[in-house]
């Protein structure tokens, strides 16, 4: 494709990036809020990130299939169609304050997501030169996490505003405060539907890879160990990518920080920070192979920061205090930093792992869009760990379990092209 005909699926694909972040790093406030109307503790709370993520799991497969027959664009409507159905469904949930109903409709917004995943990256790395892939696909990633930053401000300001302390509230407070997210899931009902007749009447080629790499001979997925690895190297990363961006508000609420439901767009900035350097710095100055090398290692040194570190606010001081944003206690920040070293990570396994698929990029795309279970699983083992042991701030060195594997990925594992190799 030229410069123009890039430009076209590059904008589009921009908009559904911009609303996977929205309505995925949502739950990032949403966890603390159901905590309180749902009269929930930390552990129970975390199966509002496990009900979203889960949903990929269950859908990613058969979502494929049905790209195989709607195609990628069509497939992308159909999704969004979902998400609407899913933003409805909040109504009776909101209205009865029912911790099941949220986890269902949280399920249907996932399964939406799912579609509408599996068939946009690809189109992100197929529009351009493979090399550069990582580049483009962190501009999504910075639209992405741009929304990641709005969206829990937004919130706070909507949802939460003149409602004064969330310490102690009476029943009929928490039926009120559960209402008043009617109105922002109706008017993002109404925002998914534009985007239905956008995606349906635009211009969007149809990707058609049923002609490339017709000497392959595998009949399964599972035949091409990159892919495999890539996608089990992103459900470690979507877990330990959800424990930062979803239980930092938890964090700030345990160690009394003010709008703790907040807190997720302080991670979400540092990764926009990261999808900046690889805009910038993939392919010219930084090899995918590295960025994902470096981006392991930062997570590790990060991690260990967050249990050994001070409660002072020396290091936000020192990152923001000139600019009138309240600081946070240090070991605050160094979860917020994980988004820095998470922000590489999805732009650079995804062209590593799904380079010469040809005709079987759909069903690649779809097992790597299984890993975001990861996001479903992890920080429910977080959560579970840190109830019983009383202990959240040790708890985030599991995430170094999550790191590792993706470096030996970066390292080797992408590399390998059948099984007896490894």
């Amino acid at each position: 494709m030229n410069n123009r005909e890039t430009l076209v699926p590059m904008i589009i694909i921009g908009i559904l990036f911009f609303i996977f972040g929205f309505v995925t790093w949502l739950n990032g406030s949403l966890i603390p809020f159901l905590k309180v109307i749902c009269n929930l503790n930390d552990f129970q709370a975390l199966f509002v990130t496990f009900a979203f993520y889960i949903a990929y799991t269950v859908m990613a497969l058969p979502m494929s299939y049905v790209l195989e027959r709607t195609g990628y664009k069509d497939g992308m409507a159909l999704g969004l169609c979902v998400m609407v159905v899913g933003s409805l469904l909040f109504i009776p949930a909101a209205m009865s304050a029912s911790f099941i109903l949220f986890l269902i409709a949280l399920f249907v917004l996932g399964t939406g997501l799912t579609i509408l995943q599996t068939a946009s990256n690809p189109y992100i790395v197929c529009v351009g030169p493979i090399e550069s892939a990582a580049m483009r696909i962190s501009i999504m990633g910075l639209i992405n996490k741009g929304a990641g930053v709005i969206v829990p401000i937004l919130f706070t300001a909507l949802i939460l505003s003149d409602f004064g302390s969330l310490g102690y509230l009476s029943e009929s407070d928490k039926s009120d405060l559960a209402s008043r997210l009617i109105a922002p899931y109706i008017i993002m009902a109404v925002v998914l539907s534009g985007l239905i007749a956008l995606v349906k009447y635009s211009s969007l080629p149809e990707l058609n890879f049923e002609k490339e790499n017709e000497t392959l001979e595998e009949k399964s997925i599972f035949h091409f160990p990159r892919v495999v690895l890539g996608a089990v190297a992103l459900f470690f990363y979507v877990g330990i990518e959800v424990i930062a961006g979803d239980t930092i508000g938890l964090y700030g609420q345990n160690m009394g920080v003010e709008n703790f439901t907040s807190l997720t767009s302080y991670t979400m900035v540092f990764m926009v920070f990261g999808y900046l350097v690889g805009i910038f710095c993939i392919p010219k100055y930084l090899s995918q192979e590295r960025a994902l090398i470096g981006s392991a290692i930062l997570g590790i040194v990060f991690l260990l920061s967050i249990v050994f570190a001070s409660d002072g606010h020396g290091l936000s001081e020192v990152l923001w205090g000139w600019s009138g944003i309240p600081t946070l206690p240090d070991t605050v920040t160094f979860v917020a930093l994980l988004g820095f070293a998470n922000a590489l990570i999805w732009p650079t396994i995804w062209p590593l792992a799904l380079e010469g698929l040809g005709k079987y990029t759909a069903q690649g795309s779809a097992l790597l869009i299984m890993g975001i279970a990861g996001g479903a699983i992890l920080p429910l083992i977080f959560g579970k760990i840190a109830y019983v042991s009383g202990d959240m701030q040790s708890t985030y060195l599991i995430g170094i379990i999550c790191y590792v594997f993706i470096l030996f990925y970066a390292f080797k594992w992408h590399k390998i092209t059948a099984w007896q190799m490894w």
